[in-house]
């Protein structure tokens, strides 16, 4: 179990940096948003790739932010009966959710959006708007979020069968908007 459990906290740690690197996204996309508001407004010009490059970072928020948001215990959760379990409820419940409903289907996802992305890579296509952007980055953000999705799943269910195990004490984190 031990090996399990360092692997489980390496992925935390992997995720807990992409999670920080991801927060920087917000100031730029922020910032291009308002450049481009600035710009149109003040100097008349506009640009479509302005417009896709904020559409871009905004998908990437929420979809390399996933694992971030399932480590920190911040999806949301129709908490009829978890709440008023213990602990080992709490892990079997986890465990199960993860194992049959959030692994298959964040690798499931991964796997269907592979070729679209490979597809775009491919035939380097753009976006069909004047002036637009490169479709593949945005694409790629598709595999690689559920895949990193999944992989802070194996993570938790890991840490689950810790705590099942007698091996892991597990913290309860309270999502960050509940601080």
């Amino acid at each position: 179990m031990r090996p399990l459990l360092v692997l489980a906290r390496l992925i935390d740690a992997l995720t807990e940096r992409i999670g920080r690197l991801v927060i920087w996204l917000v100031l730029a996309a922020t910032l291009i948003s308002a450049g481009n508001a600035l710009a149109r407004y003040l100097l008349g010009e506009s640009s479509n790739a302005w417009l896709e490059i904020q559409w871009y970072l905004f998908g990437a928020m929420f979809l390399l932010a996933a694992g971030y948001t399932l480590k920190h215990n911040g999806h949301v959760r129709i908490d009829i009966f978890y709440s008023r379990l213990g602990s080992r409820g709490q892990a079997w419940i986890d465990l199960a959710g993860g194992l049959l409903f959030l692994l298959p289907m964040a690798l499931l996802l991964a796997w269907l959006a592979w070729p679209m992305f490979y597809e775009a890579w491919q035939t380097q296509e753009h976006s069909p708007d004047a002036g637009g952007l490169l479709r593949w980055p945005v694409k790629l953000l598709l595999p690689l979020g559920f895949a990193l999705l999944a992989l802070q799943g194996v993570a938790e269910v890991i840490k689950r069968i810790g705590v099942l195990s007698g091996h892991l004490a597990l913290p309860r984190e309270t999502p960050e908007e509940e601080v």
